[in-house]
Formats: C-alpha cells, sequence, structure tokens
C-alpha cells in the first residue's frame, strides 16, 4: 500500500464490510425464508441456482473471522442484520437464537476492541411480507420499524453507528425495474412505489431509533458516476436522468425533501397517491451519510421508452464484474455530497473494493490488482479531504469472499479468500497489505 495511518486524520477509522446474507449462512439458526432464497429457486435468475443457505457459514466461524478483523489492524466492522433470523414471518413472532446471534456477535466485537457498525437491511426481505407485496405496499415502513425496535432493543446500546437500508436504489430499481434481483420484477408502477417506500421505511427506523434513545445513525447510498457517451445535447440529458435516478432521487429524498423533476418526469404518474406528504418521516435528522462506489458508467440515450437511455462499454481498465476502474468518481461524489445535500455531517465511504478471479496458488492470492484498487480510492479520499469535504472513514468490501447474489459464488470482492468447499480462510496478498499500512 502507498500509504499509513499517518496519512490520514487521526480520527479517521479503517474498516472492512459483509452482509449477512452474503456470509451468515440463511439455513442455520431458526431464519425464516427470504425473497433472496425464492429468487435464487427460480431457474435462470442466478448462477447454478446457488443460495445463501451455507454461504461462508460465518454464522459459526464469527469469531475467528473477527479476529481476522482485529489482526488487520482495521478499526471498524460494517455488518447487516438479517429480518428474516430475527423475525422469520417478518413480523410477529421473535426468534430468540437469532436475536441470541447478533447478541453474541455484538459482544465479540467489542471483546476485540472492534466498533460495531450495523446495516439493518442488506436485501434480504422474508418471504411472507414479499407475500404482501413487499417494498411496493407502504406498510412496509412500519414493519421495517417494528423489525428495527425488535433489534434495536437488544443491541442497540452497544452500537457504533447504524444505517437502516444498504443501498436503496439495489432494493428499488435495480429489483423492480431491471429485474436482476429479488423479487425479479420489470414493472414501471412497483418500482416507483418502491423508490419511495425504501426512503419511507428509512426514515421510519430512523424514527425508532431515537426514540430508543440511540445516536450516531446514518444512511448508506449506493453511486455511480455518470459519463455522457459523447458531447450531444441528448446524451448530456441521459446521463442528467441516470444521475437522477442512481444517486439524486435517494439523496434529494433524505437531505431535501425533494425528488429531481427530471426523475419523475418518468415516475411521477406512479407513484403512491400523497406521496408528497412523507416527507416529514423521509428526511428525520442523520448524523452522516454513508457513499458505497465502485465504478461509473458511460450513458448514451435511445429511442425506446422512458427513460430512453442505455449503458455503453467505457475505455478505462475493468473488474471480474466487467466495472470500469474510475477512482476519480469517489472524490467527485465526495465533495458533490458535501456542497450539495450534506454540508457538514461526517462522510464514511461505506464501500469500496474490486471483484477478481483471485485464483489460490501455492497457498496465496497474489492480489496486486486490488493493492493498486485500493491505493487509488483511497488517495481519492484524501484528495477529498484535502477539498474540504468532512471524510471520517473508508470501509473495504469485502472481509470475505462471499455469495454475489445473481452472480453466485465466481466474483470474489474478499481481502481474504474463501474456499466454498471446504470454508477454509485464506488471507490474500491485500489483506496483508492494508494490516501492513495500517499497524507498522
Amino acid at each position: 500500500m502507498q500509504f499509513t495511518r499517518k496519512d490520514f486524520p487521526e480520527d479517521f477509522l479503517f474498516g472492512v464490510a459483509t452482509s449477512s446474507y452474503q456470509i451468515e449462512g440463511h439455513a442455520f439458526g431458526g431464519a425464516g425464508r427470504t425473497h433472496w432464497d425464492d429468487f435464487a429457486a427460480t431457474p435462470g435468475n442466478v448462477v447454478r441456482a446457488e443460495n445463501g443457505a451455507r454461504a461462508c457459514d460465518h454464522y459459526h466461524r464469527f469469531e475467528s473471522d473477527l479476529d481476522l478483523v482485529k489482526a488487520a489492524g482495521l478499526d471498524a466492522y460494517r455488518f447487516s442484520t438479517s429480518w428474516a433470523r430475527v423475525l422469520p414471518e417478518g413480523r410477529g413472532a421473535v426468534n430468540q437464537e437469532g436475536l441470541d446471534f447478533y447478541d453474541r456477535l455484538t459482544d465479540a466485537m467489542l471483546e476485540r476492541g472492534i466498533k460495531p457498525c450495523a446495516t439493518l437491511y442488506h436485501w434480504e426481505l422474508p418471504s411472507p411480507l414479499a407475500d404482501l407485496g413487499g417494498w411496493r405496499n407502504r406498510d412496509v415502513a412500519h414493519w421495517f420499524g417494528d423489525f428495527t425496535e425488535v433489534l434495536m432493543k437488544r443491541i442497540g446500546d452497544r452500537m457504533y453507528s447504524v444505517a437502516p437500508i444498504n443501498e436503496p436504489w439495489c432494493v428499488a430499481w435495480l429489483s423492480h425495474f431491471m429485474g436482476f434481483h429479488a423479487p425479479g420484477l420489470r414493472d414501471i408502477r412497483a418500482t416507483a412505489r418502491a423508490m419511495h417506500h425504501v426512503l419511507l421505511a428509512h426514515g421510519r427506523a430512523i424514527e425508532v431509533m431515537r426514540g430508543l434513545g440511540m445516536k450516531n445513525l446514518g444512511g448508506v447510498f449506493n453511486m455511480e458516476w455518470s459519463t455522457p457517451a459523447d458531447d450531444t445535447e441528448d446524451a448530456r440529458h441521459a446521463a442528467e436522468l441516470y444521475d437522477g435516478i442512481y444517486n439524486r432521487w435517494f439523496t434529494g429524498g433524505v437531505f431535501k425533501g425533494e425528488y429531481p423533476q427530471i426523475v419523475l418526469d418518468g415516475l411521477e404518474p406512479h407513484m403512491p397517491t400523497n406521496w408528497q406528504d412523507d416527507f416529514g418521516l423521509i428526511t428525520q435528522k442523520l448524523d452522516w451519510c454513508g457513499l458505497n462506489y465502485y465504478t461509473r458508467k458511460v450513458i448514451a440515450p435511445n429511442t425506446g421508452p422512458w427513460p430512453s437511455l442505455h449503458e455503453v462499454e467505457g475505455p478505462l481498465p475493468k473488474t471480474f464484474m466487467d466495472w470500469e476502474i474510475y477512482p476519480q468518481g469517489l472524490s467527485q461524489f465526495l465533495i458533490r455530497l458535501a456542497k450539495e445535500y450534506t454540508g457538514d455531517i461526517p462522510l464514511y465511504v461505506t464501500e469500496s473494493g474490486m471483484a477478481a478471479p483471485d485464483p489460490l496458488k501455492d497457498g496465496g492470492v497474489d492480489d496486486q490488482d486490488r493493492i493498486a484498487y485500493l491505493d487509488d480510492h483511497l488517495a481519492e479520499v484524501r484528495s477529498a479531504i484535502a477539498s474540504g469535504a468532512p471524510v471520517k472513514g473508508y470501509f473495504a468490501w469485502s472481509l470475505l469472499d462471499n455469495y454475489e447474489w445473481s452472480l453466485g459464488y465466481e466474483k470474489r470482492f474478499g481481502l481474504v479468500h474463501v474456499d466454498f468447499d471446504t470454508l477454509e480462510r485464506t488471507p490474500k496478498a491485500s489483506y496483508h497489505a492494508l494490516a501492513r499500512a495500517l499497524t507498522e
């Protein structure tokens, strides 16, 4: 690595991130069925129809996994919780075994001096709630609030930070308009409702946690820098619309109490009744803002129905996800967030990383490309700080190779290699490089 801790402010946090369904093993501990189990069981949705039933078996191996976090010199661990593990039906009866697991996980972090940074929802909606319409149903905000209260009454007193929902664009647009994630819909009416209700649920969860006396609450948004495919007015408009859908809709709703008109031009006819009245709840005060950043997209117009745009291949080097490596977008977003949306509240890079094939050779993985990726993106964080953005931390995605949703177990993002047959963990060169940078 081309940096050490001394290159960052004294209070800057270095962490690593994971998510529940991707690593825990959902077949364990009395967890209920989720719409991801259903989506994966439907032919054609997921590579080899793989699912999260066993995943990395973090449910049984969390102690040794947290030992890896500590040994790397990391300050914080961003983890998510499974709604269906706590409430197998999504509502009603509590699975005490699930609550006990998150209790043990929290204490294990604190015993190692690791700050627990929770995300309440990372995409695994309980199937019984999907049966009732899921994110299309306005009641999802109240169901989510009830889940939040049950879980945070148990572990909220020990959290360093909490965010309600990971990447609302993925929850709403990717899953209801593009159909690539559960529930796999391609329906503009469902999309408009999900785009609104996911933020309503975010606000309700913040309201519940404030009522419990909790502090250091934030929101986590994934963002992709949008670049026009050429210098025509049509291409510029298409890129602006993509930026509105992917980025500005969610930060605009949460921090400004408004949605960008360029997106409402397409979605407003499909929005739920009286949606404008909900911003009082959506705009609950936040203590920090998290940004998940991986890539940019080059956007071109087309003559199809709204939004009348598509992605085109860009010229930059790409990761194993076929995503362009565009580090500049990270500093551009951090500066834009502070200037246009979040003001003085702390910003955190809550996910940043890359997928690679990462074959295990001679007992290790020499992932120099990931080391370069982390170096380049942390350099952009330093640039944003120098420009005045109040960036207070960086979380690498991910601790472990894991279940990469519709792509199954092929795409490896981890600092630690996982053999999905034996579940053996092998720290990669990037893990060792990061540990040296943080501890030497």
